[in-house]
Parts: structure tokens; sequence; C-alpha cells
């Protein structure tokens, strides 16, 4: 099947999600040391049909550039470089640490399991993914 992976990519660790095709719901997947990132994802697309791999783009609340943007743009070329087959995108991820806070806050989750930034960064990636797919450039190219 069909699956969109996505990546909340981070200096140290990286959140990934994936949806598949026809429901396109977005699943956590895993956290990954950003170090071992380009391994993971060659093992993954050697067991798995992506078509399609969103990256969130840290941005500043007035659109602009942020102390991780470069780093992320640099991980950009680099995986578009190796995976020319592979659509990869670039998608605004304001908010969504916040957001994958208050939802592991509202969730119920114990103290010490909060403390778990691994967590947020599968979380975060679910809502960029989530966000990716109900967005109307996703409509527009559901030819995935």
């Amino acid at each position: 099947m069909n699956q969109i992976l996505a990546l909340d990519y981070g200096l140290k660790r990286t959140g990934i999600a994936y949806a598949e095709n026809p429901l396109f719901i977005a699943h956590a997947l895993c956290t990954v040391k950003t170090h071992d990132l380009l391994i993971f994802i060659e093992d993954y697309l050697l067991k798995n049909k992506v078509s399609k791999i969103v990256i969130g783009e840290p941005k500043s609340l007035s659109g602009g550039q942020t102390h991780s943007s470069e780093i992320v743009q640099i991980f950009f070329k680099k995986i578009t470089t190796s995976y020319p087959d592979i659509e990869i995108k670039l998608y605004d991820e304001r908010f969504t640490s916040k957001i994958a806070m208050q939802t592991v806050l509202g969730s119920g989750i114990k103290k010490m399991k909060r403390r778990n930034k691994e967590n947020l960064d599968k979380i975060s990636a679910v809502i960029i993914l989530q966000d990716y797919l109900t967005s109307v450039d996703f409509y527009k190219s559901s030819n995935t």
C-alpha cells in the first residue's frame, strides 16, 4: 500500500508518523535518533511503498525562519537528492510541539511518561501529517 511518512526533524531525535492509502489517517510510528535517520529511512523504504515524505518546516509566528530552519533545509536537500523518485514536501509545523504537549496533558498519561520527549516527537509527527492530510494541498494532489 502507498504510504506517506511524516518527520518531525529535531537535532537529537526525529519523530516519525505514517498514513496509508485509502484512509490516510496519521499513526505514530517511532522516534529515531537523528544521526540514524537516513539509515532508518533507507531500511523503511526497502520494506514499504512510500510515495511521499512530509517534513515539518519550523517557522516563527510571523512565518519567517527560525534557528532550526537552516538545519531542516539541509536535511531536505539531502533527502531530496537521495530519493528523487519520492515526492518530498516541507510543511509548516508552527504550534506542533505545543499541540502535542496539550494532547499528552489532556490524555491522562502519567507524569513519568510525559517526561519522555520521544512521545512528544511521535505525537508532533502525527499532528504534522494529519494537518497535511486535511490541507487543501493534499486533496488537490490526492493521486497518491
